[in-house]
C-alpha cells in the first residue's frame, strides 16, 4: 500500500466528481405520499434492531443536501428511484402514484439547478413487497414487471441522461441466499444464489435492449460490485479455491454482462461449486440470445470497489458470521467446495474487517480492461469507508483523515489504472451524507456530511473539505 500514499494533487479534465446516495437508505418517510412496501419493511419492524425512518429524511432534505453538495465541488450525484414510490404494488398495470412521480421530478430538477448530473439507478437492494413474496428475482413475472417499470421511467424523467438498472447483483444474491442477512435470510441456498443472478442478468439485458430499440435518450449500464479474490498462499489448492470464488463473486456477472455468455472457464468453475452443493441452475435457451445482443449495447459500466478477499482451500461445512456492529475480528465466511476467507496480516481492516487494499482496486480495473476488451466507460460508482464517529459541538468539523487516506490512495489506484490506457471516466464516494445503512443500521457512517438522524442538523468533516480542494482542481 506505500506505493500509493502520494497524495493525488489534480483530477484528469472531465473527470466526473460525484457521491452516491440509494433511495430507501436516505429518503426515510417510507409510509409516506402512497409510497408502498418493500422487501425490507416488514422484516426491520418484526427484526426490531433498526428502522429506516428517518434515514437523512433525504425526502424533505433533498435542497439542502444536493446544495452542499455543489458547495462541495461536486459535478455529480447517483440518486435510485424508489420502484414503490412510483408504482406501489410494483405491478405498472396499476395507476402511478402522482405524489412519487412528481417527488423524483422535483428531485432530478433540483440536481440539475446545482449543477449536479444525476445517474439514476432503478433497483437498488428494494425489490416491492408484492413481487418480493412471490420469488423475487427468482421469479420470472419479476423480470417483466422489471422492464416495465424501467420503460415508464424512460418516458417519464426527460431529466435523466444516465440510468442504471440493477446495482449489485452478487451483493443481493448473496446477503439473500448466502450469508443470511437480507431477507429472506436463507443460508447456503447455492441455488437460489446462482439462479438470481443469472436471471437479474437477463431482466437488465432486457431492459437495455428495449432502451436502445426504443431510442431513449442517453446511457445506460449497470453496477457490479467486484471483489479480487487473492490466494492464501501460492499452493495448487489455494489458488484453485480463488478461481472458484472468483468465478462466483464475479467473472459469472461480467461474463453475462460484457460477453453475452458464460466463458467455458467460468462454467466449470461454477459447476464444480453446484455439484459441491448439490445445487442447479436454470438457464432458458432465449437468455443466452437476450445476454448476447444487449452485451454490445451497453453504454457504462459501473463498479463498486470496497475490499478485496484473501482465500484458503476449504472443503468443510460451510458458515457464516455477520460482523453488523462494528465488533473488529468477529466475521467468519466459509463456503463448502469454495474456500474460506483468511487474514492477511499485511492488510489493515475495518471496524467491520472490510479490508482497507487500495491495490485491488488497480488490479480490478486492469483486469476487466484485459479479459474484456471491449468493455464500454466506466465509472467507479461506489468507494469508501464506513466508520464509527460521533459529533463533537466543540469542533467546526469532524476530523477524518483515516477518510480522506483512503480515498486518496483508492483514487491514486484508479489514476494509474487510467494512465495504463483503462477507460475509467469517473468516481463516486459512498457516501455524500451520513445513512441508514441495511443490516448495520446507523451505526457505520460514509458520508461527507455528518448527519444527526435525532435532529437532522448537518454537519462537514474533514473529508468534505478535502474533496472540495480537490474538485477545484477540474476547474
Amino acid at each position: 500500500m506505500s506505493t500509493l500514499l502520494k497524495r493525488v494533487k489534480k483530477l484528469p479534465e472531465g473527470f466526473v466528481w460525484g457521491a452516491a446516495t440509494a433511495a430507501y437508505q436516505v429518503e426515510g418517510n417510507t409510509n409516506l405520499d402512497g409510497k408502498g412496501k418493500i422487501m425490507w419493511d416488514d422484516y426491520l419492524k418484526n427484526q426490531g434492531n433498526f428502522s429506516p425512518n428517518p434515514a437523512c429524511d433525504f425526502y424533505h432534505r433533498y435542497p439542502e443536501d444536493l446544495k452542499i453538495a455543489h458547495n462541495l465541488g461536486l459535478s455529480a450525484i447517483r440518486i435510485s428511484i424508489a420502484w414503490t414510490r412510483i408504482f406501489p404494488n410494483g405491478y405498472v398495470t396499476d395507476e402511478p402514484n402522482e405524489a412519487g412521480v412528481k417527488y423524483y421530478h422535483r428531485l432530478f430538477h433540483e440536481c440539475l439547478k446545482n449543477n449536479l448530473v444525476p445517474y439514476v439507478t432503478l433497483h437498488h437492494f428494494d425489490s416491492p413487497k408484492t413481487l418480493f413474496d412471490q420469488g423475487d428475482w427468482l421469479n420470472r413475472e419479476m423480470i417483466d414487471e422489471f422492464v416495465k417499470y424501467a420503460d415508464f421511467c424512460f418516458q417519464e424523467f426527460v431529466e435523466v441522461d444516465n440510468w442504471f438498472t440493477i446495482n449489485e447483483l452478487i451483493s443481493l444474491a448473496m446477503c439473500q441466499y448466502i450469508q443470511g442477512t437480507f431477507p429472506p435470510n436463507k443460508l447456503f441456498d447455492v441455488s437460489d444464489a446462482i439462479q438470481a443472478q443469472h436471471n437479474e442478468l437477463v431482466a437488465h439485458a432486457k431492459v437495455v435492449n428495449l432502451f436502445k430499440a426504443k431510442g431513449y435518450k442517453g446511457r445506460i449500464g449497470l453496477i457490479h460490485v467486484i471483489q479480487p479474490v487473492y490466494p492464501a498462499t501460492n499452493s495448487e489448492a489455494d489458488r484453485h479455491a480463488a478461481d472458484l470464488r472468483d468465478a462466483f463473486m464475479n467473472r459469472f456477472l461480467l461474463d453475462g454482462t460484457l460477453l453475452g455468455f458464460y466463458s467455458d472457464r467460468t462454467r466449470h468453475l461454477i459447476k464444480e461449486i453446484l455439484v459441491a452443493n448439490n445445487a442447479e441452475l436454470h438457464i432458458l435457451p432465449e437468455d443466452l440470445e437476450i445476454l448476447k445482443q444487449a452485451s454490445k449495447q451497453n453504454d457504462m459500466l459501473g463498479i463498486n470497489y470496497y475490499q478485496n478477499q484473501t482465500v484458503a482451500s476449504y472443503d468443510g461445512p460451510s458458515e457464516t458470521y455477520h460482523n453488523g456492529n462494528g465488533k473488529k475480528g468477529s466475521s467468519v465466511f466459509a463456503f463448502h467446495g469454495v474456500g474460506k476467507d483468511v487474514r492477511n496480516p499485511a492488510i489493515p481492516t475495518t471496524d467491520w474487517d472490510w479490508n482497507i487494499y487500495p491495490e485491488g482496486l488497480y488490479d480490478v480495473l486492469k483486469k476487466i480492461a484485459h479479459d474484456y476488451p471491449d468493455y464500454p466507460v466506466i465509472y467507479i460508482t461506489e468507494n469508501g469507508m464506513g466508520a464509527k464517529e460521533a459529533w463533537d459541538s466543540s469542533k467546526d468539523y469532524l476530523d477524518d483523515n483515516y477518510r480522506i487516506d483512503f480515498i486518496d490512495q483508492h483514487l491514486a489506484a484508479i489514476l494509474k489504472a487510467r494512465n495504463e490506457g483503462v477507460n475509467v471516466q469517473g468516481y463516486f464516494l459512498w457516501s455524500l451524507q451520513d445513512q441508514f445503512s441495511w443490516s448495520n443500521g446507523y451505526n457505520k457512517r460514509y458520508g461527507l456530511i455528518y448527519v444527526d438522524f435525532a435532529s437532522q442538523d448537518r454537519h462537514l468533516k474533514r473529508s468534505a473539505l478535502w474533496f472540495k480542494a480537490l474538485s477545484k482542481t477540474l476547474q
